[in-house]
């Protein structure tokens, strides 16, 4: 059976996921493409595979077959793909000795960049405040190229869950252009975390109080700042060697 109208109420619940609070709501979030339905299925995390009339893709998960129209209407690409995916939220895991902490975040692309990085550098855990873009946004999933499964990602009210990790016994490093020391002159703690702050205003106060120490990449002096999703790759990568 293909579904061909618009109004069907099973494709009126798919469009909801687009909303965030309907995500929340459902634990569920919809991937485009053949590479984050790959990567989901092989992580048990594709709940339904949605087909393109006249397409196959051999998974064994619950599948639905609409027309090109109803796939234009689910999708919010400017060509809608052949399959989408609705997939199961990835399970949060107990955080680990190295975690990146990301301080209200707004750019989705930004989210994905660091995403990747996190996974290319070995940084198994992130913890977003409450005030950070959604991880489940589209933009966000199309940016991590499907390495969102690869990670744990962790969503906390960073003034509560920062006081936590120093009674742990983890050193907070900081974000600070001024203050800073060089990432290459640091010698990491063996239970650490980094915060990289907001796009327009860096890291909150609150967060700075908590900071154990600061640090910076140093860069031609003509380039006041770096974009936080390169800064945070940057930073990654000096950490990782």
């Amino acid at each position: 059976m293909v579904i061909e109208s618009v109004d069907n109420k099973r494709v009126k619940e798919l469009c909801k996921l687009h909303e965030k609070k309907y995500r929340d709501k459902t634990k569920t979030f919809l991937v485009e493409g053949i590479n984050l339905i790959n990567k989901a299925y092989s992580k048990g995390l594709l709940k339904t595979l949605i087909v393109l009339e006249g397409k196959i893709l051999p998974l064994d998960v619950d599948t639905i077959t609409v027309t090109k129209k109803v796939m234009k209407k689910i999708s919010k690409l400017d060509s809608p793909p052949s399959f989408m995916g609705v997939c199961n939220f990835v399970k949060n895991m107990k955080f680990t000795d190295r975690i990146l902490i990301l301080d209200n975040i707004q750019d989705p692309g930004n989210l994905g960049t660091i995403i990747r990085s996190a996974v290319a550098f070995n940084v198994d855990t992130i913890v977003l405040s409450n005030t950070s873009v959604d991880e489940y946004n589209p933009k966000v999933l199309r940016a991590t190229q499907g390495m969102i499964f690869d990670l744990n990602i962790l969503r906390r009210d960073l003034k509560t869950f920062i006081p936590l990790l120093k009674q742990g016994k983890y050193k907070i490093y900081g974000t600070n252009v001024v203050d800073g020391k060089n990432i290459k002159d640091i010698k990491l703690s063996t239970h650490f975390a980094i915060i990289m702050g907001n796009e327009g205003n860096g890291i909150s106060e609150f967060s700075k109080k908590m900071c154990d120490e600061f640090i910076y990449i140093k860069m031609n002096n003509e380039c006041e700042s770096l974009n936080v999703g390169v800064a945070a790759s940057i930073i990654l990568y000096e950490i990782s060697k």
